[in-house]
């Protein structure tokens, strides 16, 4: 039988302590508590550890260290911009309330004081575990809660709205940096007959399946979100003196020599595709714009295929 859950086992903990005594016999009573320590000698090493992105989120922290001490510690970790910050807990001798309030206000959850007892020290221990995991489960709904609201339930891509905050924010940079910002407004080509012969649940399939073989076209910068439908609108910032004819190229000619699998069997599909460019900040409307007017022009020419809008939609004089 186990002492310790996994669960507690595999929790981390800094301890930052600078005797090395003291610490030896700390990192030994931690283990034995199913514990995990990871053990520094001053204060620069315990904020170097805390800045780490696997950093531990519960600290046993030294007040009086070589180096920063342990209140400085605590207050550069209060001041830094994180959602999920570590519990600290800080070993002192010192007993006066003046010397207590210093050490919460400086950001310290919790204090012992030196020499402690064991008991006290692990059942604080206990309230700082519950702490962190209280925290990292509320972290962990707050981002779920906004990948749900910014991604397409269905496709897994960004909804409307959050693509098109990102091509904002894309057009906001371009205009800071000389650059160019392409718009691909993609249009599945007679979707309705997939759903009508197929039905709607095979219909969602195609649009997943056809969402995974544009993403394999895509660059690392590129995004795609879900216009309305069938249609789907990628950004694509454009280095200067580069084109987009071989990214929307490519995502055409994949479309149509992949049949997507689905359980109404193996589904052929095109894709037309109408290709704007922006230049700067105060082009959005524009952008989106030029953009659609030419994906109706390729399904003018036969769909299956792309065409550009051209020239580049520039910024607005008072953008």
């Amino acid at each position: 039988m186990r002492d310790q859950p996994e669960r507690e086992r595999a929790l981390r903990i800094l301890v930052a302590e600078d005797d090395f005594t003291s610490r030896t016999m700390l990192q030994a009573v931690l283990r034995k508590w199913g514990l995990d320590p990871l053990a520094v000698c001053d204060g620069d090493e315990a904020w170097e550890a805390l800045q780490r992105p696997d950093a531990p989120r519960l600290v046993v922290l030294d007040w009086n260290m070589p180096g920063i001490d342990g209140i400085e510690v605590c207050r550069r970790a209060r001041g830094a911009n994180t959602s999920n910050p570590p519990y600290i807990i800080m070993l002192t001798s010192k007993t006066e309330t003046a010397d207590i309030v210093e050490g919460l206000e400086a950001g310290a959850n919790d204090y012992v004081s030196k020499p402690y007892r064991s008991e006290e020290l692990r059942a604080r221990i206990g309230v700082g575990r519950r702490v962190v995991e209280l925290q990292s489960a509320l972290v962990e709904a707050h981002n779920r809660l906004i990948h749900e609201a910014t991604h397409d339930s269905l496709t897994g891509v960004l909804t409307r709205r959050a693509v098109f905050e990102r091509l904002e924010s894309e057009l906001i940079r371009a205009g800071r940096e000389g650059t160019q910002v392409g718009v691909g407004l993609c249009d599945l080509d007679h979707f309705k007959r997939v759903n009508d012969t197929y039905g709607h649940q095979v219909g969602d399939e195609v649009l997943r399946g056809f969402v995974r073989v544009v993403q394999e076209s895509l660059r690392g910068c590129d995004v795609i979100g879900r216009y309305g439908g069938e249609e789907f609108l990628v950004v694509a910032p454009l280095p200067p003196g580069a084109t987009h004819k071989d990214l929307f190229g490519s995502v055409c000619e994949r479309v149509a020599a992949r049949p997507i699998e689905t359980r109404g069997g193996s589904i052929a599909i095109t894709v037309s595709i109408g290709v704007a460019r922006a230049a700067g900040p105060g082009t959005f409307d524009a952008v989106i714009s030029a953009a659609d007017e030419a994906v109706y022009r390729a399904k003018g020419e036969g769909r299956n295929r792309v065409a550009h809008a051209v020239p580049p939609v520039a910024a607005r004089r008072d953008a």
